[in-house]
């Protein structure tokens, strides 16, 4: 299996091998068998926190991203991933996982900013284009952001 994507001056050659799969990617197929031509559906929303951890994950990994968005990527994932929060899951339920988003977005938003897009296509499990769904989770909190 191999990638490749052509970048402005150059091009990015990356292959994967069978031995090189990746864990999470390989749970999520078989939690959510995607068939070719299939839309999101509810499993896909349940997984968006989860993918978009795992994107900032291994784009703090990648020696391609400058070191200081790793750092502020670093940061993101630390706060999700702490059980301390602003809105605390365990007294909101649902409604505190809103901040992790809000922090998971902010992070993105960084990220998108200045990591070419083929580079967060790669590492991106998700079901569909990784830049149009972390699109639509970051206008969401700005539309929420720009409300209040």
């Amino acid at each position: 299996m191999g990638y490749s994507a052509g970048m402005a001056g150059g091009g990015v050659e990356i292959e994967l091998g069978a031995r090189e799969r990746r864990l999470y990617d390989r749970w999520r197929r078989r939690l959510r068998p995607v068939p070719p031509g299939a839309s999101s559906d509810l499993r896909d929303v349940l997984l968006l926190l989860p993918d978009l951890l795992v994107l900032i994950a291994r784009l703090m990994r990648d020696g391609r991203v400058a070191l200081s968005d790793r750092i502020f990527a670093l940061l993101g994932f630390a706060y999700v991933i702490s059980p301390v929060d602003f809105v605390p899951s365990f007294i909101f339920g649902p409604i505190g996982v809103l901040d992790d988003f809000a922090v998971v977005a902010w992070t993105l938003s960084r990220l998108l900013n200045r990591v070419h897009p083929d580079i967060i296509r790669f590492h991106w499990s998700g079901q569909g284009d990784a830049l149009r769904a972390i699109q639509r989770v970051c206008d969401w909190f700005e539309r929420r952001r720009s409300a209040s």
